[in-house]
């Protein structure tokens, strides 16, 4: 960033982590209902027994 209006560039601007356009599947944290039910289907909830120790 040498630019003497101590500005960004168009490069410098452009090659920002964060100015980036995502990568489809890489940090994905969206996922189905159908998905969510099997979680909760396969591993059962300990919820139910904590609430019974107050």
């Amino acid at each position: 960033m040498a630019n003497p209006q101590n500005k960004a560039s168009k490069a410098d601007v452009q090659s920002t982590k964060l100015n980036q356009m995502p990568v489809p599947g890489v940090n994905d944290t969206e996922f189905s209902a159908e998905e969510a039910a099997k979680v909760f289907k396969d591993n059962p909830s300990s919820g139910s027994s904590d609430q019974n120790q107050k």
